[in-house]
């Protein structure tokens, strides 16, 4: 009976172990084989970018190079020139250079600008009317709601400007085409477009395109939605790097849960297997049984644990694109793959602990293996606590380094920390399990006196098996706390920041695509403004060293008017934004370390250009104005659109006649502009969320496992207890008490290492060791913790102690 309550039990934990691995595998398998659907180049062959990463090779010492890449976030474009060498490879019909513009009508409908000679690509067909000939015709989707002969007024870049509508397109994404000339003239850049569309007479070759236009990026198939659309291959590569990471939390998760989970019914069983030593059974006759065992238990638990990943995988895809974590066009992909790594991975896992498990309980002698099965050995292995103490140093290694670092390598600094912690709890956990007994035991024995010092000596007596539960516990407390409030954090210290730092009366948003440039000139004139700084979003790919390493990286950049100082503060510590022209650029402190005011940081801006930007200031406010900023003029030429996000206004005034020939603009006060801006950051930590239900559901459902099958496994001392005359009502409120000792040490040791991690966090980016942590919050996580393994703990109790039968000692 003690045998199938073990092998159960594996096969819960193994079931929900492989789901969690197979999610992630989906996760990373649709980051693989994620592109943006095809909609516009739908009848290309093929469609010609410039670049859309960038690569920097990192000299490693006494290693080789390695080359590290980025996608870029803005658009890369391709000199029209190149066309002519294009339309020379054989099978090439016509090449078509299309431009891409947002326009927005006075309706306040948005919808994409192009030139007509690019409506053949999806193809756009016109159900009625003619195409556009003249500067001021137009023709748009019937989406738009649009009649042919109206006059519209479209915004591209400026006040909203008179077109005729001399004809309507059908299905496909909304869209306005304009005469080609006439399109060129509002795209605003001379021999450039967005793309060079290949239309073939039969079969292109790929490599001749590639070798026609060197330096350019060939995308055919699937490819081609990724050069119409970038935010796809804009978010894969963090995507890959979340579900690796969440890959890793889940192994290490299923690692120490299952691990637990079967040393403890290894150490339950010791009397089975001291008795298979005695009559003769080889130490590999031993381990080939179990092994056997938890093989027919974990191959199907596996199995259908890989098949259950598929469903839970879409349902994080679906929750990631409904909460806009990832682009619409983000496809789902479901395979076998990952059902087989998960499979894969949690069979080899369970094989290699229950081998490690059974290693002792399997080559002792018998006589000594009877006597340890009837009594736990009061010592711990000297392996134990050396592999201990080394994984305590690494933490407390990993948290000096996340104090004198930021950035990256402070968060992986914490990841590490967190890890070295929680491994070092699973070493050492019957330690950990005296040392609470020697507290919460007193408080128990002084709480009942009789109860209490049962309780007290229980949990002391079986120390080996308090420590299998208190992992468990602490690592459901420490991984729940620190993924809960690390975001909270950041949102606090983000909003905070930009709270300081915005000394702005007024400011202007959007409810389209962007702020034409001018508004910021036409805002500025209105009576009573003193300063009005246009800001665009951006970024830019810089190689940020840390620990005298040099990784590429992803900043968030902004650019900002020449009059920036008068509306916004990024509390600058050296240098002046009064340089911030040309290439210069200021940094924020967290990414500066390398770089001081007059060095030149080399970096590349979000089109993919380099430039050797000279640093004009270091500042502190990175999370609330990003980690570079730049000339508005440099990062808006080298952005998709030259549309502003915001503009700053130093001002009480009245700005409604201002804002009234641009369609969408209006003018928000500092208050709602920061609710925006803190519900834009918590949306991006959403992910976060995701992961805590994922994991955090795991380990409970492993700790109740653990704890059921640790309170099943003694029902002989139970009974025993009831022989010698306790009551059912003293028994019960010993494992009452007992739960407490166990439970409360678990979530203290948990409760330390999340506080411990969170401080460092909150010092990596704050400064100071003060996250942000909700007490509503704390508690729900807390009692559920604690709840759960109560209820694991007293509901097989009461069953063991309510059966009506004479107590019998099997």
């Amino acid at each position: 009976m003690r045998a199938k309550g073990a092998l159960a039990g594996v096969f819960v934990a193994l079931l929900f172990a492989a789901a969690l691995v197979g999610s992630c595998g989906v996760l990373i398998e649709s980051a693989m084989r994620a592109h943006a659907p095809t909609e516009r180049y739908r009848a290309a062959a093929a469609v010609v970018t410039g670049p859309q990463e960038v690569s920097y090779t990192r000299k490693e010492m006494g290693g080789d190079p390695e080359t590290q890449r980025r996608p870029l976030s803005e658009r890369s474009r391709v000199p029209i020139a190149a066309g002519a060498r294009l339309r020379a490879v054989p099978g090439v019909r016509a090449v078509v250079a299309d431009v891409t513009f947002p326009v927005v009508l006075s309706t306040g409908a948005a919808l994409s600008g192009h030139g007509w000679d690019s409506a053949p690509l999806r193809p756009y067909t016109l159900t009625s009317g003619r195409a556009p000939q003249a500067p001021g015709e137009v023709v748009v989707s019937q989406a738009a709601g649009a009649r042919i002969g109206q006059t519209v007024h479209v915004q591209v870049g400026g006040p909203a400007r008179p077109f005729r509508v001399t004809g309507l397109v059908g299905a496909g994404p909304a869209a306005a085409f304009f005469a080609p000339k006439t399109a060129a003239a509002l795209y605003g850049r001379p021999g450039k477009a967005d793309a060079l569309a290949v239309l073939g007479a039969g079969k292109v070759d790929a490599a001749a395109l590639r070798a026609a236009a060197p330096g350019l990026t060939v995308a055919t198939g699937a490819a081609r939605g990724d050069a119409e659309d970038l935010a796809v291959a804009a978010v894969r590569s963090d995507i890959l790097e979340l579900g690796a990471s969440l890959g890793g939390v889940a192994v290490m998760t299923a690692l120490i849960v299952v691990g637990g989970l079967i040393a403890l019914s290894v150490r339950e069983r010791a009397r089975e297997f001291a008795l298979l030593r005695a009559i003769g059974a080889t130490p590999w006759q031993v381990r080939r049984a179990l092994l056997r065992e938890t093989l027919l238990a974990g191959a199907p638990a596996a199995l259908l644990g890989g098949l259950l990943a598929l469903p839970i995988g879409a349902g994080m895809h679906a929750a990631m694109v409904r909460k806009h974590v990832l682009p619409d066009g983000f496809g789902l992909t479901l395979s076998a793959y990952p059902v087989l790594a998960a499979v894969a991975i949690t069979l080899l896992a369970a094989l290699l602990i229950a081998l490690l498990a059974c290693l002792r309980a399997s080559r002792i002698r018998p006589v000594q293996a009877l006597g340890e099965a009837a009594a736990e050995p009061a010592g711990l292995p000297r392996w134990r606590r050396i592999a201990g103490a080394v994984f305590l140093l690494a933490g407390l290694g990993a948290l000096g380094s996340s104090t004198v670092t930021s950035g990256a390598a402070a968060s992986a600094a914490i990841g590490g920390l967190v890890t070295s912690l929680i491994v070092a709890t699973a070493l050492l956990g019957p330690l950990l399990a005296r040392l609470g007994n020697r507290v919460l035991g007193r408080a128990a024995a002084g709480v009942s006196p009789v109860a209490g010092r049962l309780a007290q000596h229980a949990s002391s007596a079986a120390a080996a098996r308090a420590g299998s539960v208190i992992t468990p516990v602490a690592l459901a407390v420490a991984f729940a706390g620190t993924q809960l409030f690390a975001q909270p954090t950041v949102v606090h210290a983000t909003t905070q920041q930009s709270a300081a730092g915005n000394r702005a009366d007024q400011i202007v948003v959007s409810a389209g695509p962007g702020l034409p440039r001018d508004v910021a000139a036409a805002v500025r004139r209105a009576p009573g403004v003193t300063a009005a700084t246009p800001v665009k979003n951006t970024s830019v790919v810089m190689a940020v060293s840390e620990l005298g390493e040099s990784d590429l990286r992803t900043l968030t950049a902004r650019g900002i008017g020449a009059d920036a100082a008068a509306t916004l503060d990024p509390d600058v510590t050296a240098g002046d934004l009064a340089g911030l022209r040309g290439t210069a650029v200021a940094l924020s402190a967290d990414v500066a370390g390398g770089h001081p005011v007059g060095s030149t940081a080399p970096l590349w801006l979000g089109d993919g250009t380099r430039v050797d930007a000279r640093v004009v200031a270091v500042y502190e406010r990175g999370l609330g104005f990003g980690d570079v900023l730049l000339p508005h003029d440099l990062a808006t030429a080298h952005a998709t659109t030259s549309l502003d996000d915001q503009v700053l206004v130093r001002g009480r005034a009245d700005l409604r006649a201002a804002l009234a020939p641009y369609a969408g603009a209006r003018a928000v006060d500092r208050a709602a502009f920061d609710a925006r801006l803190s519900q834009d950051v918590r949306l991006q930590g959403f992910v976060n969320y995701v992961v805590v239900v994922a994991i955090a559901g795991f380990i409970v459902i492993g700790l109740v496992t653990t704890l059921a099958l640790a309170t099943a496994a003694r029902r002989r001392e139970l009974t025993l207890l009831r022989l010698v005359g306790a009551t059912r009502r003293q028994v019960l409120r010993m494992l009452r008490l007992e739960a407490v000792i166990v439970l409360g040490t678990g979530i203290a040791t948990g409760g330390l290492i999340a506080a411990v991690t969170l401080m460092a966090f909150a010092t990596a980016v704050t400064g100071l060791p003060l996250p942000s942590v909700s007490p509503a919050t704390s508690a729900v996580v807390l009692l559920g913790v604690g709840g759960a393994g109560a209820a694991a703990i007293l509901i097989p109790a009461r069953a063991i102690l309510g059966r009506r039968t004479s107590p019998k000692i099997s």
